[in-house]
């Protein structure tokens, strides 16, 4: 809806389509479907499943292509998390960023941007449920450059501690709903609730991408106090949009 809006905002147009609206389901290869819309439109946002499918349609597609989402990253979400960071805090330097929960795309997207602005980022995860091996490489590398550091760890009072933000994530992603049951009990200690946040800073912001499952990967409590910024977060998904639209156009 963000990527509509803002594109309707900007003064242009945008059309949905879904999986039953191209004919990648009737057998046409991706290249060929990027090579069409390419004669159609001026940009191509796409969100979907594989990673590689935003790959291959980039590849071949001769307008932008935008990875709105896949089950490896999520970079446009990163973005208005940055900006609703910068707008509490003002800086990005020396503040800490602690997400807590499973090490999903927005983890591994979140890595990479706050690596890529000088922001300390510690993220607690679960035994198995770590970010990707690659984007904590690839931020590691980045924060040599940019000073930022980056730590992974199962315990997360560790991540929290002295944190000036803290993210979370539903713990059962699109697609992982056979999980659910094992995940909710994996999860549990993992919690952001009223004693965990007791060891942020006392301005500390709570972030999340939302939708959110209160009661599970947050309490309604946190999500709803007074450190919660996660609606103006929601709303800063349609400022990052803007800025992306306009910077591939």
């Amino acid at each position: 809806m963000s990527f509509e809006v803002g594109m309707i905002q900007l003064g242009g147009q945008a059309m949905y389509l879904n999986g039953n609206d191209l004919q990648l389901g009737r057998g046409e290869t991706i290249a060929d479907t990027a090579r069409v819309l390419s004669q159609y439109v001026d940009v191509i946002m796409i969100r979907t499943f594989a990673h590689q499918k935003v790959e291959e349609l980039a590849e071949y597609a001769s307008v932008p292509v935008i990875n709105g989402l896949t089950d490896d990253d999520h970079p446009c979400q990163a973005l208005a998390d940055l900006l609703t960071i910068y707008e509490a805090k003002k800086t990005f330097q020396g503040v800490k960023l602690a997400y807590v929960g499973d090490g999903n795309n927005v983890a591994n997207a979140l890595l990479v941007a706050a690596a890529k602005v000088g922001m300390n980022v510690a993220i607690a995860c679960p035994p198995g449920y770590e970010p990707k091996a690659e984007y904590v490489e690839a931020a590691r590398q980045i924060g040599e450059k940019t000073g930022a550091t980056v730590v992974v760890t199962h315990d997360p009072l560790v991540a929290v501690a002295g944190a000036d933000a803290i993210y979370t994530d539903v713990w059962t992603s699109m697609g992982q709903e056979s999980e659910s049951a094992e995940r909710l009990q994996v999860f549990q200690p993992y919690q952001v609730n009223e004693e965990l946040v007791k060891a942020a800073k006392p301005d500390y912001l709570f972030l999340h991408c939302l939708p959110a499952h209160r009661g599970e990967e947050v309490t309604a409590g946190v999500m709803d106090g007074p450190n919660s910024v996660v609606f103006e977060q929601a709303g800063n998904r349609l400022h990052a949009q803007k800025a992306i639209l306009l910077s591939v156009l």
